[in-house]
């Protein structure tokens, strides 16, 4: 900060890269601060859309189970 404010000899030559440096500062700290919890929010759709999805599949799975010991490959044809 005393670089972008600073006074004395040369300082409007150093009070730009003092201004960028502040500046950077501030906008990486605002994204950073928007982006994480958004990356968070996204990982967590994902992750329940893997569970619904691991869990469609189990269901399906034990249904064939189900089927085959019953005797039966498949389900019967309603519409012939």
């Amino acid at each position: 900060l005393p670089l972008a404010i600073g006074f004395g000899e040369g300082s409007e030559l150093r009070q730009p890269l003092g201004i960028a440096v502040v500046g950077g500062l501030v906008f990486s700290q605002a994204l950073t601060l928007y982006t994480t919890p958004v990356v968070y929010l996204y990982f967590d759709r994902l992750h329940l859309w893997f569970e619904r999805r691991r869990a469609a599949r189990r269901a399906r799975r034990e249904a064939r189970q189900a089927l085959r010991e019953a005797g039966s490959a498949r389900p019967a044809k309603m519409f012939s």
